[in-house]
């Protein structure tokens, strides 16, 4: 920590900043980001970090911080933005319109955990809850015609 002494002005904070940020681990760079979201080019198998910065340009959801020589740090709120628009562009091949349209809606319903909506959940469940009806009716309707 001495070399920080040495240091004046605004970069000794930024330096300091960046140092305890990296202890927390509260935030990420933008090659982690890119670990974490398994973005490879798949040309020359290193990570494609312009992606992220493409989608931060794209979506005002992204905010990374940016400290000392402009690098990027991601909090976990922009990370898990970050995933859900992964998820919406490659999974679910929707485009960058519809991505933004979902992510500004107010009661936007993507399970960051699982990456399913949660709506496609519920109607599921649902329609396994009215196949059980209709197996017990029959069931129960088939009980009936053999106890006569």
């Amino acid at each position: 920590m001495l070399f920080f002494l040495k240091l004046q002005g605004n970069l000794k904070i930024s330096l300091i900043m960046t140092h305890s940020m990296k202890e927390n681990s509260k935030y990420k760079t933008i090659g982690e980001v890119a670990k974490i979201l398994n973005l490879i080019d798949k040309k020359r198998g290193s990570l494609s970090t312009h992606t992220i910065r493409f989608w931060e340009k794209q979506f005002k959801q992204i905010k990374p911080k940016i400290f000392a020589g402009n690098r990027r740090y991601y909090d976990e709120n922009s990370i898990n933005v970050l995933k859900k628009i992964k998820y919406l562009l490659k999974e679910k091949g929707m485009t960058l319109i519809g991505v933004k349209k979902v992510l500004n809606s107010e009661n936007s319903d993507i399970d960051e955990m699982f990456n399913t909506t949660i709506s496609r959940d519920n109607i599921i469940r649902s329609k396994i809850n009215k196949i059980k009806n209709i197996i017990n009716e029959l069931k129960d309707q088939d009980g009936k015609k053999n106890s006569r």
